[in-house]
């Protein structure tokens, strides 16, 4: 058996027996890995200093760059999404149903971790403790593969995992890391041991994987995020929410990277595009929205419908609503999509109409991220139809089983002209 088999083999049985924990257990490991995030803050910053150093040596781009530093202020922000994850209810074993199907004989549907999980991720070395905590949750066992960009970094953050869980006597199996290219290749011909391969990347590795593999995939193609100004729109609000969503963190999936504009909206764009520029954005204006923006660039055909991860911003003008949300079903990547506007009505139909996986009212397109949803953390964003959409926190991490217990009966006794079934709902209160 190969090493990486056997780590594979480790992961499921390891996984099994922390299923099998109590709650408070994982909970406690949760609240010890915030703690050793904290005690270990310099020798994490050092680590990441060292790895974005080399990786600027080397021409890494400033949008892969901006993705791998780690510094104090975010650690933070990862213990604190750990905290919230402790605070809120394991999800092992909670009853989704219960029925009576005669007496002595109840079926229980319960929640149930999915199981082993592959993640593959680019840059983001924050990535190991959100996919981390989200383990440590909802009882998976997780295999790590980060860019090699963060392998330093990757590594003191699995150790910290790790650590956490051996101080509760939990099993380190259940959060693994592994580095080289190569491994990746081999870990994804593993479908008997491994459940589900979630992807962080852009939208070419996705689709790499999702064609290299028998395992699920659950991914998301790129971030072209577009905010929508309607012509009721109110000029400072927009201006806000358009400078928030391209410049809170640029090079983030849920960046803002189309201004879609209504016709009637043009006279008032400049107050927009006055505080964009200011920001040091380029905007990338069509004809129509050119006039309006002084020290914007003419656009070519691509923009619009492109993911640029830096400060760079597509202009369009529409002439409707129906425009609008055609433009968004035909560029976008239906990640998440939001509109400007004062009309009710208009924010209403937008929400209902837009075909996206998070779909905003007079908010930034930055609020699509697991911790602000309240998730605790995310292992990524689903643009997918089956299973989970959008942020993928705890839920979107459990299966269900069910449990029936019984007196002895056998199925032959049921049928026409036999015993009939109740099928009476109970309450899932215990």
């Amino acid at each position: 058996m190969s090493e990486l088999s056997l780590l594979a083999k480790n992961a499921r049985a390891a996984q099994r027996r922390f299923a099998a924990v109590s709650a408070d257990r994982r909970t406690a490991a949760l609240r010890s890995l915030a703690e050793i995030l904290k005690h270990r803050m310099a020798e994490i910053v050092t680590a990441n200093e060292q790895d974005c150093a080399q990786a600027e040596a080397s021409g890494l781009s400033d949008v892969l760059l901006s993705r791998l530093r780690l510094n104090a202020k975010k650690i933070e922000t990862l213990c604190e999404g750990l905290h919230s994850l402790a605070e809120s209810e394991d999800p092992v074993g909670r009853v989704m149903r219960r029925t009576t199907l005669d007496d002595d004989l109840t079926l229980t549907q319960v929640q149930s971790p999915i199981g082993v999980l592959l993640i593959i991720f680019e840059s983001r070395p924050d990535a190991v403790i959100q996919i981390g905590g989200l383990a440590l949750r909802s009882g998976n066992a997780v295999i790590l593969k980060g860019g090699r960009e963060a392998k330093k970094t990757n590594a003191v953050l699995v150790s910290c995992i790790q650590q956490a869980l051996q101080e509760q006597q939990l099993p380190p199996e259940v959060v693994v890391g592994v580095e080289d290219r190569a491994s990746v290749s081999a870990l994804l011909a593993m479908d008997e041991s491994i459940d589900l391969v979630i992807p962080r990347g852009s939208g070419a590795m996705v689709r790499h994987i999702q064609e290299s593999t028998r395992i699920p995939v659950l991914g998301h193609a790129e971030g072209v995020c577009a905010l929508y100004l309607d012509a009721a729109a109110d000029p400072v609000m927009a201006a806000k929410l358009a400078v928030d969503g391209k410049c809170d963190y640029p090079s983030a999936c849920n960046a803002t990277e189309t201004l879609l504009v209504h016709a009637d909206f043009l006279p008032t764009l400049d107050h927009v595009g006055a505080s964009l520029i200011a920001a040091g954005v380029q905007l990338r204006a069509d004809k129509s929205s050119l006039p309006h923006l002084p020290g914007a660039v003419a656009a070519t055909d691509a923009d619009g419908s492109t993911e640029y991860g830096e400060l760079t911003l597509a202009v369009r003008t529409v002439a409707s609503m129906d425009e609008a949300i055609d433009h968004i079903h035909t560029h976008s990547s239906g990640h998440t999509d939001a509109i400007v506007t004062q009309d009710q009505s208009a924010a209403d139909r937008f929400l209902n109409e837009v075909d996206s996986a998070s779909v905003f009212h007079n908010a930034s397109t930055r609020f699509a991220d697991g911790y602000r949803y309240g998730l605790g953390a995310e292992v990524g964003i689903s643009t997918g139809r089956i299973h989970a959409r959008g942020p993928v926190g705890v839920e979107g991490l459990m299966t269900t089983r069910w449990l029936l217990r019984g007196a002895g009966q056998v199925a032959s006794a049921y049928g026409p002209g036999k015993k009939a079934f109740v099928h009476r709902t109970e309450s899932t209160e215990d």
